[in-house]
């Protein structure tokens, strides 16, 4: 064996993706210091539920917007800054650890400006689902929504790939049906023992929809496809 000692230790990943992990790390290293009375005094200790009030996704305040037709720049901002806060460092662990994983592997096929429009489109798209389908004052935050997008568009590539050897294609939505049964197991869990439902699924579900469809248009080839489709008469 000759083992190449210039190899990076860790696969390196597309630069968008950095783009993208880099700002979780860095919000969910400032509130964790503040949380920890690490940094901050003592006002920091409140710095996580002040993030998650400016940041995050509220139904109320979308339900707000929608009924004075006024839609505030800040507010309108939340559909895609909520996926840079965290309820805690485990949560912001494991969605960083999803984004890393689905991010490397989209983004060695798609463009990154497609990427960052899975990621965003999905985020959003999420939210509006989160927000017309529920009367809640749960609030969404977290990038998990938007990380569902990125299975989307793991889910389309592995779909295509399959079609291309004429292969079975539903095979590409094993990872989803195994997160999502996995999600009811964790759901049913909260409601029996602590009486209450989390209803991110929901935003975790349609972030996969919308990733899944963004796909066809963003994949190499796929916006002048669908111009070419609009054309025809």
């Amino acid at each position: 064996m000759n083992p190449d000692h210039a190899a990076p230790p860790l696969n390196p990943l597309p630069p968008v993706v950095w783009a993208l992990a880099l700002p979780i790390v860095a919000v969910e290293a400032v509130l964790g210091l503040g949380q920890r009375g690490l940094a901050g005094g003592r006002e920091a200790i409140g710095w996580r539920t002040g993030a998650i009030t400016d940041w995050a996704f509220f139904d109320t305040v979308f339900e707000w917007m929608v009924a004075n037709r006024h839609f505030p720049l800040w507010d309108l901002a939340r559909l895609v800054t909520y996926p840079f806060v965290h309820g805690s460092f485990t949560h912001a662990l494991f969605a960083l650890v999803f984004l890393l994983a689905l991010g490397k592997f989209v983004g060695e096929v798609f463009r990154p400006a497609a990427v960052l429009a899975v990621f965003f489109g999905s985020a959003a798209l999420a939210a509006l689902a989160y927000g017309l389908v529920l009367d809640t004052r749960q609030p969404l935050y977290g990038a998990f929504p938007a990380v569902y997008g990125l299975i989307g568009a793991f889910t389309y590539i592995l779909w295509a790939r399959l079609g291309a050897v004429n292969a079975d294609r539903r095979r590409a939505f094993l990872l989803i049906g195994f997160l999502m049964a996995f999600q009811l197991v964790i759901g049913l869990i909260y409601f029996v023992f602590k009486g209450w439902t989390d209803w991110s699924w929901l935003a975790d579900l349609s972030g996969f929809g919308a990733g899944f469809a963004l796909s066809f248009l963003v994949r190499p080839g796929g916006l002048q496809a669908a111009l070419r489709r609009l054309r025809q008469p």
